[in-house]
């Protein structure tokens, strides 16, 4: 089974942060995302998707993300339901986030995953270390050379 999405749009409004009764940060936003179509009018439609950042990742979400930034948005699709005041069965449907790259239009750009290989980008500042003690930059050897990679023929797969 795979339950995967990607996403690419602009914030609605700013990111809502908050915290869980057992202090798990969770934010909350909106992605509007145009229709590749138009309608009859001949007007494009959007797609209003609202999406879930659990943990570190909805730290830096709600830290760096702006109403009308770009971003990419990749994650799980996720249906919950819960009754309202009036006794009526809810169903929500959203975007859990695992990774969210930070695109143009606001002042953070970079990329934010749930993944431990990179816990944050090093755009952002402050300690980028993984849990392996290393920054994302020491985990490549190329990075920041400026010199040549001498790579021979019989080394490329292609």
């Amino acid at each position: 089974m795979i339950n995967r999405a990607v996403l690419l749009g602009r914030l609605t409004k700013d990111p809502e942060l908050r915290y869980t009764s057992s202090g798990i940060a969770v934010t909350t936003f909106t992605l509007a995302i145009d229709r590749r179509t138009s309608n009859q009018q001949g007007e494009r439609e959007t797609d209003f998707i609202p999406i879930v950042a659990w943990r570190q990742l909805g730290e830096l979400c709600a830290n760096y993300l702006k109403k009308g930034q770009q971003a990419a948005i990749e994650g799980r699709i996720q249906v919950r339901n819960y009754d309202n005041k009036e006794g009526r069965k809810v169903y929500v449907t959203e975007i859990v986030a695992d990774n969210v790259q930070f695109l143009g239009g606001g002042s953070g750009q970079g990329q934010a995953s749930r993944s431990n290989e990179f816990e944050a980008p090093a755009p952002f500042g402050g300690d980028q270390r993984n849990r392996g003690g290393q920054t994302p930059f020491e985990k490549n050897p190329f990075a920041g050379s400026q010199s040549p990679i001498d790579i021979s023929d019989d080394d490329l797969p292609f």
